[in-house]
């Protein structure tokens, strides 16, 4: 997304769930097409609602069956409603579910799920009408662990399918509109996006180290933290130039290998973005890809003010100013996530070989207690990203928790892509 299930290796690219997912709306669907899933508003034409943005991650609080406020990402890469903490089984009082067993995917209860008649899902000023979820009896995402703090779901298409829905980056605000009240966007962009299988696709143009241009369909994927991700499942393979080996996730049958590069220009409509990271995992099971070439994710979305209309088949963009901010791989080498109470211990899940880390001798189940003298429960694992993405060759202190005993190490942060 290894041994603690998915968390750690969400720390490359939390998309890794994906193959997880896409079977279990298969199945879902054909069991809920009967029924009318959407939000909508209560009594006005527009409502704010703020929301939080942890990792590249868009956090709304929702109610459901009158208990809350829960933590919900919102993912336009997820076609169903999503509940990954198996605790709201209980404390929802969902009487009315079916159990769902993914048939291949393990034995037991691993890959279980509940899935649920309509549930009472609000907000301020929105509702939910005939919005079912699905529930694994197991937390196979680890999202609390990677964002550090409680997360209970995910929210996808049923939240897009019947509202105008704005994302601003620069106030973390979402603005959710009747269809057809959408005023004052004279200096958006409007772009052509296709909805399939409950995702929207747009299509842009991606220059490549060899000047050679290719179009590519992209899921719009606000749910993925990278910047862009291109499927390597074709045989015509993208040209790269300098690389690096990583892992990006751990998939159903083991990790997902791969390498991180850059593009020379990634162009949406009227924009261009120059010397754009990309993800390009290996050993994709090509059934699941083969009408799209990879995702465009957060880390090139939120540079935007963006707007869905799916009714209409379009996205608005509008450029907030940091078109030419440069994209930035981590340069620690180490990937860590939150765990312990309160989810205020920070411990390293993996160490790149070659890495800066790997140069020190940290390793797996390192705990970090503090960073620049400070200590880390007092810091969020987004303080912690940005910080050894700061700069090539700066040095960090860290306080380490390693067999029983405290060490102090400098950390020189080393740029690898």
């Amino acid at each position: 997304m290894t041994n603690y299930n998915l968390s750690a290796t969400l720390m490359s690219d939390r998309k890794t769930y994906y193959p997880l997912i896409l079977l279990l709306l298969i199945i879902f669907s054909s069991i809920s097409t009967a029924f009318a899933q959407y939000f909508e508003l209560t009594n006005k034409s527009k409502v704010n609602i703020p929301f939080k943005m942890v990792r590249n991650m868009v956090i709304l609080k929702l109610n459901i069956n009158d208990r809350g406020p829960y933590n919900f990402i919102l993912d336009t890469g997820v076609g169903i409603m999503i509940i990954t903490e198996p605790k709201l089984i209980d404390s929802l009082n969902i009487p009315d579910k079916r159990t769902l067993r993914l048939a291949g995917l393990g034995a037991g209860e691993d890959y279980e799920a509940y899935v649920t008649a309509p549930l009472k899902i609000d907000m301020p000023g929105i509702k939910g009408v005939g919005v079912g979820a699905a529930i694994f009896k197991k937390d196979h995402f680890g999202l609390s662990n990677y964002a550090g703090i409680p997360i209970h779901g995910l929210l996808g298409y049923e939240f897009f399918n019947k509202l105008v829905v704005k994302l601003n980056f620069t106030d973390s605000v979402l603005t959710a509109y009747k269809p057809g009240k959408l005023k004052k966007i004279k200096k958006f962009e409007a772009l052509p996006i296709l909805i399939e299988n409950n995702k929207p696709y747009i299509t842009t143009t991606v220059r490549f180290c060899d000047g050679s241009e290719r179009k590519c369909k992209l899921i719009v994927d606000i749910g993925a933290g990278h910047p862009l991700s291109l499927d390597n499942h074709r045989v015509n393979r993208w040209p790269t130039e300098k690389s690096i080996a990583a892992n990006l996730g751990m998939g159903l049958t083991g990790p997902i290998s791969g390498e991180i590069s850059r593009v020379t220009q990634l162009s949406i409509g009227k924009y261009g973005l120059n010397n754009v990271l990309s993800s390009f995992p290996e050993n994709q099971n090509s059934a699941y890809f083969t009408s799209r070439d990879g995702n465009l994710g957060m880390d090139v979305l939120k540079r935007f003010t963006v707007i869905f209309d799916y009714e209409n088949n379009l996205m608005y963009l509008k450029a907030r100013g940091n078109l030419k901010e440069p994209f930035e791989h981590d340069m620690s080498g180490m990937e860590y996530y939150a765990g312990g109470a309160g989810l205020k211990h920070v411990v390293i899940s993996r160490v790149e070989p070659g890495s800066a880390s790997d140069d020190i001798g940290l390793a797996k189940d390192d705990e970090i207690m503090s960073v620049n003298l400070k200590p880390v429960a007092n810091m969020s694992l987004e303080d912690l990203d940005h910080l050894f993405k700061s700069g090539d060759g700066r040095g960090v202190l860290l306080e380490i928790y390693h067999d029983k005993q405290y060490s102090r190490v400098i950390l020189t942060l080393k740029r690898r892509i």
